[in-house]
């Protein structure tokens, strides 16, 4: 597939083009919803607020039973809120909006008794495509994921992976404004999940937004443009990946030597965490000061011996999930 990702280049409708001055306009927000199920002891949702801004991939992460679902229920109205109001574009989210949604569930909806042509065909025109529209579109996207062989296969014929990117085509195939997916990797080998991840990434450069959800944090970290990390139902960390990132950063580096002058490194500002040796090179993991720079820090390493690489070590999602439910927790 490359990087082309199989997304038609059809031109950008003048909504979603991005204006230097509009790049954090708020295109889809979720202010204080609160859900409660009955028979359940705690809410679903407690006091949850996201903004999405347009044009961007925003990432909906956290455990299993942390509500995420439930927010995606709601934006779509399919379950509606005890409490809290869901806007798009500015104005309160309607359910003329609502139609014009790419919504990809996690429990996928399929017919399996029906050929997957025939299927696609009939949702794409539901979705106010022209028969011709669609089976162009159909065709290009088919093609493009290796999937024409099975237009006249029933679903039941096909894995659970199969279904899914069939599934994906007929969410994306009238290219709405937003695109919501609920744990789109579940199911995935790691060949197609990097397929559909690329798609994504083509999908926003389109000019789409993307709203989606996933327990598996680390099939984000080269997707999401921002997040939002739910746990128990309440949001604990909300902001753009990278800034999130350097928030969370410890000030450990990892630099690799291909020989060092003395047996160990002189750092009288710095930690030595961990010395790998080699038969060629040394790796150190280092955490400095912070009354250190990062520059002072490479000029006294430097003076040490042959430097082959240095790169900050940013802590993974995962880590900050942990470091932030542990300081909203010491909060409680």
């Amino acid at each position: 597939m490359g990087n082309r990702g199989c997304a038609p280049r059809l031109p950008i409708k003048h909504e979603s083009i991005l204006q230097i001055d509009e790049l954090f306009l708020m295109f889809l927000t979720a202010q204080h919803i609160y859900k409660r199920f009955s028979g359940k002891q705690e809410p679903a949702l407690n006091d949850v607020s996201i903004s999405v801004p347009e044009g961007r991939i925003f990432g909906l992460l956290g455990p299993n039973g942390a509500g995420k679902t439930t927010l995606l229920r709601i934006i779509n109205h399919i379950t509606m809120p005890d409490s809290g109001e869901v806007t798009l574009a500015g104005h309160p989210l309607t359910a003329d909006d609502v139609a014009q949604i790419g919504y990809l569930p996690e429990e996928r909806g399929l017919y399996k008794k029906m050929k997957v042509g025939e299927q696609a065909m009939y949702l794409a025109q539901l979705k106010g495509l022209s028969r011709k529209e669609a089976r162009n579109a159909l065709n290009e996207w088919f093609e493009c994921l290796g999937i024409t062989a099975w237009w006249d296969k029933r679903l039941e014929e096909l894995s659970k992976g199969m279904q899914q990117k069939v599934q994906f085509v007929v969410t994306v195939l009238h290219r709405p404004r937003l695109l919501i997916f609920d744990e789109p990797f579940s199911g995935f080998d790691p060949v197609y999940a990097d397929l559909l991840k690329n798609e994504i990434l083509h999908l926003r450069n389109q000019g789409h937004t993307i709203l989606f959800s996933t327990h598996n944090m680390a099939s984000v970290e080269e997707v999401c443009d921002e997040i939002a990390l739910l746990n128990h139902g309440r949001v604990v960390l909300h902001g753009e990946m990278e800034e999130l990132k350097r928030r969370y950063s410890t000030g450990e580096y990892e630099v690799v030597f291909r020989k060092l002058e003395a047996e160990t490194l002189s750092l009288p500002n710095a930690d030595i965490l961990s010395e790998i040796n080699t038969h060629n090179t040394t790796r150190f993991l280092l955490r400095k000061s912070k009354e250190m720079s990062v520059s002072d820090l490479v000029c006294l390493l430097a003076k040490q011996g042959e430097l082959c690489s240095f790169s900050e070590k940013l802590p993974t999602m995962h880590e900050i999930f942990l470091q932030a439910v542990s300081d909203a927790n010491s909060l409680t």
